[in-house]
């Protein structure tokens, strides 16, 4: 696991959900052959995250992006193939298809998840490329009913638990080293 899935995962937590770190999905060789992939290994995902009182579960890419260009809608909407291949569970309606019905059933089958999950495509970006793009992928995401967190989620979320008691989590440290550094800078300006 990376320090952004690391990152992310702290913060649902702490909201309630439970949540596994590249999780792998056993597809059968009649599902990889659906998805024109024969000799794929097991599919893995970044994160899942539970939640039981919705009966939710968060599948979510991750992508921090913090050094690059980020995250562009291009990467979605068609204008640049070459882009989508680092969303292919967000390209590919077969291969999204497969691997949440798979997800779903082996999650149910082990008993750790009940039936009907309603169960939803997340994106974490630690950065978005600009304002333009994020407003286009809000948009998107929105017609798809897939869930965008954004570096301004992320700082929300952070700011949220800068004042909390202290947990040995990734979370807790970079909100309380970073969150209150800023606000002490503010202070002496």
């Amino acid at each position: 696991m990376d320090s952004f899935e690391s990152l992310v995962a702290g913060l649902l937590e702490r909201e309630g959900y439970w949540v596994r770190t590249g999780f792998k999905v056993e597809l059968t060789k009649e599902e990889k052959r659906k998805i024109g992939r024969p000799s794929s290994p097991r599919w893995e995902l970044d994160l899942i995250a539970y939640k039981g009182e919705a009966n939710t579960l968060l599948v979510i890419e991750c992508k921090s992006y913090l050094d690059s260009y980020g995250v562009r809608i291009s990467g979605f909407d068609g204008s640049h193939p070459d882009q989508e291949n680092y969303y292919k569970l967000f390209n590919d309606d077969i291969l999204r298809k497969v691997v949440l019905q798979r997800l779903e059933y082996q999650l149910v089958n082990a008993g750790a998840c009940p039936p009907k999950l309603k169960v939803r495509l997340c994106l974490a970006a630690g950065k978005i490329a600009s304002d333009q793009d994020r407003e286009a992928l809000k948009i998107h995401f929105k017609e798809h009913d897939w869930i965008l967190f954004d570096e301004r989620w992320l700082f929300e979320k952070l700011t949220g638990i800068s004042d909390s008691s202290y947990e040995d989590d990734v979370a807790t440290l970079v909100a309380k080293l970073l969150i209150r550094q800023q606000s002490r800078k503010k202070n002496h300006d």
